[in-house]
């Protein structure tokens, strides 16, 4: 089993700035990929920041320059630092995770349980 347990978020001002983390836990062999979805209300879910096993990172053009994944590989944590936050960031942010939990092929996706992010004045 593995888990992902996200922590941060809340309210910020526009213009502000919000720190979430992921710690993912479990038998994990290797995490391939892992980053964070949003889902706002009336919306489908999108994608924000990914990052692989690799280092390479993605993200949403609506975050680009201002949102920046890192991680801590001796921790199996993942950070997405939000800046210059806008009105139109708010959602729930989902951290997911892309994890072989041993040396034979395949993988789990595995969910955090959400986090709310608000930006309002």
């Amino acid at each position: 089993q593995v888990q992902l347990a996200e922590s941060g978020g809340g309210l910020a001002q526009p213009g502000g700035s919000l720190r979430l983390s992921c710690v993912a836990s479990g038998s994990i062999f290797s995490i391939i990929a892992m980053g964070w979805y949003r889902q706002a209300p009336g919306k489908e879910r999108e994608l924000v920041a990914t990052m692989t096993r690799g280092g390479s990172t993605n993200y949403a053009d609506s975050v680009k320059g201002r949102f920046a994944i890192s991680r801590d590989n001796a921790k199996n944590t993942r950070y997405l630092q939000m800046n210059s936050l806008k009105p139109e960031d708010t959602a729930v942010y989902y951290c997911y995770a892309s994890i072989a939990t041993s040396a034979t092929p395949g993988y789990l996706d595995v969910w955090g349980q959400g986090a709310l992010v608000t930006v309002s004045p």
